[in-house]
């Protein structure tokens, strides 16, 4: 696996690389939408300079004037920059769309609620109404129950009787708060009816809503750091850029680094493993020389 790593390096830095052009390439194209093609090859091609710029910046960073070292080092830091500013020009105009779709919504939401309002209001209206026409028909019917008059005959027997004028009074004025609290029943009822089909609207639009579900988690986020929206995906967005350009930058040095290590590491193990040469006969000549000089050195030492 240590072997593999490096290409594994390689292929996380391109694929982290190859997205952030991607979306930087869009992003730019955004800003300059009339000429589309031309902005797409442009960036496209800086992209892959960049990438180029960095690796060769690593691997003959000893071996250039500081001169270029300098220029090199600060068109990559420029051109990482105008990336991360294609990929926040990206982001932001994604969540504008998301935006306008979640604006429209809540206006909608907004003017349903104005219309439930007013049923609302017109409701608490008639069960006032109601309240009063009951409190009315409580007083007519205690005032028809009392409405007697009491008086003594000569023998001293107290005698009961009611005024028919004001018992018809009542009673007609019953009658009348009777249909009265029927009307109001009826309309409590639509209006109750058309209040409830209202509330019932605005909940599905909030909860089946697509764009309900793409916001609700940042809602929820915005909620929880007191802040608005916008600020929390404006910061999100930020956080992002912070760790995708300048990330794929760092892995394809550091995918460089490791190869050449991982290079170097082979060609000292094939040094190693080259068989040594074998040293070199002596002439013959200098054999027998060898030999006739130590065989006269024996006989010396014999004759003595």
């Amino acid at each position: 696996m240590k072997r593999y790593f490096p290409y594994v390096l390689l292929v996380a830095s391109l694929s982290l690389a190859f997205s952030a052009a991607y979306y930087s390439v869009f992003g730019l194209s955004r800003l300059f939408s009339s000429q589309f093609l031309a902005v797409t090859v442009l960036a496209g091609t800086l992209e892959a300079s960049k990438l180029i710029t960095a690796s060769y910046l690593h691997r003959a960073w000893n071996d250039i004037s500081r001169l270029i070292k300098i220029y090199l080092t600060t068109a990559v830091i420029i051109l990482m920059c105008v990336t991360s500013l294609g990929i926040y020009g990206f982001l932001v105009s994604a969540y504008q769309d998301t935006a306008y779709k979640l604006n429209n919504l809540e206006i909608t939401i907004k003017n349903i609620e104005s219309k439930r309002n007013r049923f609302q209001t017109q409701l608490d209206a008639v069960v006032n109404d109601k309240l009063l026409v009951n409190t009315n028909i409580q007083q007519l019917t205690q005032a028809l129950s009392t409405n007697q008059q009491q008086r003594v005959d000569r023998n001293g027997n107290v005698i009961t009787s009611s005024s028919a004028g004001n018992r018809k009074a009542y009673e007609k004025q019953l009658e009348f708060s009777m249909q009265r609290l029927n009307e109001l029943s009826n309309k409590e009822s639509v209006l109750s009816d058309s209040v409830t089909k209202i509330e019932t609207t605005i909940t599905e639009l909030q909860t089946s809503s697509d764009v309900t579900a793409e916001i609700g988690p940042l809602k929820y986020i915005a909620k929880i750091v007191g802040s608005d929206m916008d600020t929390v995906v404006n910061w999100l967005i930020i956080a992002l850029i912070i760790v995708f350009d300048p990330l794929a930058v760092l892995l394809l040095i550091s995918a460089n680094k490791e190869l050449l290590k991982q290079t170097k590491i082979e060609i000292q193990n094939i040094s190693l493993e080259k068989p040594q040469s074998k040293p070199e006969s002596k002439p013959q000549s200098q054999i027998l020389s060898y030999w006739n000089k130590l065989r006269n050195e024996r006989s010396k030492k014999y004759k003595k």
